[in-house]
């Protein structure tokens, strides 16, 4: 009677175990770092994805450009932010990832990046070749922006040596305030605009932005073709009296490509049916449509967008 009683319970949990394994699904989403536009992001797709996909958790937790890429290439994640030229570094096998990444596939592109170089008006900072013996505030090794630096500074003749210190933070919100109390004279950060963190840095010093030329701007596409020009308004931060040209690029969404297909499928098209929801968090996004979300970056589509994308007619 007992090994029958152990037989009955032992099929009774394997019946309830199959509908559970069959639709509870938890999958780990990278973001940024604190205080920059990707974690919020990140909160609106959680909610997006979870309310179409029953039984699907998403679990959040910080990262960076590259870090994304080689985390979900690593199996520590199964889908996150990332940026079109280090994304394509990591397919590569270029400097800093230590091998090709082979496990990342694309999922949907979103809006445009812009490399920030914000200086303190009153530091007598006016072109990169300035910032010679000046603090610099940035983020973590790992991060998109912190290779542009690394670029931008050897476009220039010069690499972190030539500064008088570099200070690697994984917050928006602890750099500025490094700016704020005058422990630092640039901050570089690569994102949206108006970046909130500029914004917060504008209402307590005068800031301007450091520009780039044509010159520059070819120099930087001979390290990586992926970046572009991109020109920030005047009048989009306080004080700023005239447009500025800087290095560009896009933020895309990329996925394991094991992931099921259907999942992405769903993914991709709540994103597709919620553009003006997206944009409430970020403006950036508004007028995205499949065709721009499927443009070819060199990145392999993943299945499932690939699927959305062929039924909408993107591709």
């Amino acid at each position: 009677m007992k090994s029958k009683s152990i037989l009955i319970s032992a099929a009774l949990a394997t019946a309830l175990y199959i509908p559970v394994a069959a639709t509870a699904q938890q999958v780990t989403l990278m973001t940024g770092p604190q205080g920059g536009v990707w974690v919020p992001l990140g909160g609106s797709r959680k909610g997006m994805w979870e309310k179409v996909i029953p039984g699907l958790s998403v679990q959040m937790q910080p990262g960076a450009g590259i870090a994304n890429v080689r985390g979900i290439d690593e199996g520590k994640a199964h889908i996150g932010f990332a940026n079109t030229i280090t994304t394509v570094d990591g397919l590569a096998g270029r400097p800093p990832y230590p091998q090709k990444v082979t496990k990342v596939c694309q999922v949907a592109n979103l809006y445009p990046q812009y490399y920030q170089m914000v200086v303190p008006v009153d530091s007598k900072i006016n072109s990169v070749a300035d910032l010679k013996g000046k603090a610099l505030v940035t983020q973590p090794k790992g991060n998109s922006s912190e290779i542009i630096n690394v670029h931008m500074l050897q476009v220039h003749g010069m690499s972190y040596q030539s500064l008088s210190k570099v200070n690697f933070l994984a917050s928006y919100t602890d750099a500025v305030s490094l700016m704020k109390d005058g422990h630092a004279q640039v901050f570089t950060l690569g994102t949206t605009v108006p970046a909130s963190s500029v914004m917060d840095l504008a209402s307590a010093r005068d800031i301007k932005l450091l520009g780039v030329d044509a010159r520059i701007l070819t120099e930087m596409k001979k390290i990586n073709p992926g970046y572009s020009k991109l020109t920030i308004k005047a009048g989009t931060y306080p004080k700023m009296d005239k447009d500025v040209d800087v290095i560009g690029y896009a933020t895309h969404i990329i996925a394991a490509c094991d992931l099921p297909e259907d999942m992405i499928y769903k993914m991709v098209k709540a994103m597709a049916d919620n553009v003006a929801d997206m944009a409430a968090s970020n403006k950036s996004i508004s007028g995205l449509t499949p065709k721009i979300m499927a443009e070819d970056v060199g990145i392999p589509l993943h299945k499932g967008a690939a699927k959305f994308y062929k039924e909408a007619g993107a591709i």
